[in-house]
């Protein structure tokens, strides 16, 4: 992968920048395409002065957002807390009872999800990872015996959390995995989702490909 190697080379040291210049559709479905351009400080000059121009393209997208304009740090990533939702099964966790606090056991539900995915995911933006039919503090406190309540359907580094929370509490619990997640397709061959991050953009995708555009 040279020209991946050699965009990676121009955007090291502090000097040196990158600039997403635009980001378009790709010619296939679920490809998204970045125009990219490397640039270097120029003291004299105070300004910058253009490197080498690249487009990154994006196949299989699952998720993206990004920001045109300056950035300072591009990388390619296999294990992130933005990749745990699209590479790992989601699991079902069910509980019983109440606990003696709801309030303290509420902020350690949330502190569980900050520990795992730290800043780069929100409680309130991914609705789905834990019960919203009813606000979570009336969750916790239900105790009407009528059998298991269900906390979420959540990524597995997340449930391995939340579980410890719920034994912590004093509480019965019991999860299910999904049992048709899979990180192979039928033909053998990887589902796992890799990560473009630039700066705070960020896409996720099967696999990206680069390639050096213009002069060489």
């Amino acid at each position: 992968m040279p020209d991946r190697n050699k965009l990676l080379s121009d955007i090291e040291g502090l000097k040196r920048y990158g600039v997403l210049l635009a980001v378009q559709m790709g010619g296939v479905p679920n490809e998204i395409q970045l125009i990219f351009q490397t640039a270097e400080f120029d003291e004299a000059a105070q300004g910058l002065r253009p490197l080498n121009n690249y487009v990154i393209r994006a196949l299989g997208v699952r998720e993206h957002k990004v920001t045109v304009g300056l950035f300072g740090r591009l990388s390619f990533m296999n294990d992130h807390p933005l990749l745990i939702h699209h590479n790992t099964p989601r699991v079902a966790v069910m509980f019983d009872g109440a606990p003696q606090n709801v309030n303290e056991m509420a902020l350690d539900l949330q502190q569980a999800y900050v520990s795992t995915f730290t800043v780069w995911r929100h409680l309130a933006e991914m609705g789905s990872d834990l019960n919203t039919t009813i606000p979570l503090t009336e969750l916790l406190a239900k105790d009407d015996g009528e059998g298991s309540k269900m906390l979420g359907v959540m990524p597995k580094p997340l449930a391995d959390r939340i579980e410890k929370v719920l034994a912590h509490h004093g509480l019965t619990y019991h999860s299910a995995q999904d049992p048709d997640w899979t990180d192979q397709d039928e033909h053998g061959r990887s589902q796992l989702s890799q990560l473009l991050l630039i700066d705070q953009s960020y896409v996720v995708a099967l696999d990206f490909s680069v390639e050096q555009i213009g002069k060489k």
